[in-house]
């Protein structure tokens, strides 16, 4: 009974240490790099949404290529 206490807090304790490194990569990778987005309605139509279907897609915005000023003739850019 004991062993198993002890298994438990371990386990609690990587849970907690695993925890709080991967929210501040997670939330400083979704700021600083990319993030994941959904677009919907028919303004983006022929490009996104084709058809005139209602569903939504989803789209991935590189937030690296705005720091960058990478950003070519043809591109589409999310404004927030």
């Amino acid at each position: 009974m004991a062993q198993a206490q002890g298994m438990g807090k371990r386990y609690i304790k990587a849970f907690f240490k695993g925890f709080f490194v991967a929210v501040p990569v997670t939330v400083t990778f979704l700021d600083r790099v990319a993030c994941v987005a959904r677009v919907e309605g028919a303004s983006m139509q022929p490009s996104l949404n084709p058809g005139g279907r209602q569903a939504s897609d989803v789209v991935l915005l590189n937030h690296w290529s705005i720091r960058n000023y990478d950003v070519q003739r043809g591109d589409i850019v999310s404004l927030v």
